[in-house]
């Protein structure tokens, strides 16, 4: 049902069959490998070129320092992107788990596959200032990438295409389903919400859900929240060119928000105090603001203890400590 179990996570990508499982609280993801067989070639391949700072422009930035796991391989403290040349981007760095039941990434939904959407990180100037031309010739001429690219896809052949179904291999297997909040919906054995934890699940369903709706805490939508009376950020509308898209950004998921700060699209919030407070009393009326925030979302001391006490149950700690996905 899992990918790894706890038992499992100190086992090497070489040593253990690589499999990409569905929890059974989910529904049927967006991307099956049906054109890009998992494997554990490939997937080790995908996580060595996630981690090789060697693909950016100054060598020093890979996906995996923005993408950080200890940080649900979001960016810690860092409210925006920081590329190559110590550049700061424009937006925060989302978390990355649970990508392969995504049909759009990225804040504005800008791109639709999940196989391209490294593409993005790799060209932005802000981010690894590079392309895939260079990337080729550098893997090509770098051991040992030559044998790894062999040894996932039969031949020493290396071009974009493998390149990013690599990544992807890495990227799709990256499952976060086994949260206090999984284990009490799948009504498995001694887990049970507290007290305080119930409360906010039911403040949450009745305040929260629509849009930050189960399993995903999110619905995949593009939303304006109030942040500002005038958004600096174009948002959405960079993509569709509409003028009601403009401040409008994808719902974030909630699950292992604990370790996911700092919030919203430009990192603003640090703590979830700060967020509640926010939707409580800072909901700026927006020309595009979402009709459900129209009055914010009033919530009294012990309310916003409850909700943090369950915020803190989507914390899936054996995802963020799973060695099979750290950087060797």
């Amino acid at each position: 049902m899992y990918a790894c179990s706890k038992e499992e996570s100190e086992v090497n990508p070489e040593e253990k069959n690589i499999t990409f499982s569905v929890p059974s609280n989910f529904p049927t993801p967006a991307y099956n490998f049906e054109d890009n067989k998992l494997t554990n070639a490939g997937f080790a391949l995908g996580k060595k070129l996630f981690y090789e700072a060697r693909l950016s422009a100054d060598k020093s930035v890979s996906c995996g320092s923005c993408h950080q796991q200890f940080a649900g391989f979001a960016q810690l403290d860092h409210r925006v992107s920081h590329g190559v040349n110590n550049c700061q981007g424009k937006r925060n760095t989302p978390p990355l788990f649970n990508l392969a039941w995504q049909k759009a990434f990225f804040w504005d939904g800008g791109v639709k596959n999940i196989e391209t959407s490294p593409i993005n990180a790799i060209t932005d100037a802000c981010e690894m200032g590079t392309d895939l031309p260079t990337i080729i010739a550098f893997l090509k001429n770098t051991a040992p990438y030559p044998d790894l690219f062999n040894k996932a896809f039969g031949s020493t052949e290396i071009n974009s295409q493998r390149v990013l179904k690599s990544i992807t291999q890495f990227t799709a297997v990256l499952v976060s389903g086994n949260s206090k909040y999984d284990k009490v919906m799948r009504k498995e054995s001694g887990t049970a919400f507290t007290a305080a934890e119930m409360a906010g699940y039911n403040l949450f369903k009745a305040k929260c859900a629509s849009c930050h709706a189960e399993p995903f805490f999110t619905d995949f939508s593009y939303r304006s929240n109030g942040l500002d009376q005038v958004s600096a950020d174009e948002g959405r509308s960079h993509i569709t060119g509409l003028s009601t898209d403009i401040g409008k950004f994808r719902v974030p998921t909630l699950r292992n928000i604990e370790y996911t700060s700092p919030y919203m699209h430009d990192g603003r919030f640090y703590s979830l105090d700060e967020v509640l407070e926010h939707y409580n009393s800072g909901v700026k009326a927006a020309p595009n603001l979402d009709v459900q925030l129209q009055n914010g979302i009033t919530l009294s001391t012990t309310e916003r203890d409850q909700i943090k006490a369950f915020l803190k149950t989507l914390t899936d700690n054996e995802f963020i400590k799973n060695t099979l996905y750290s950087e060797s």
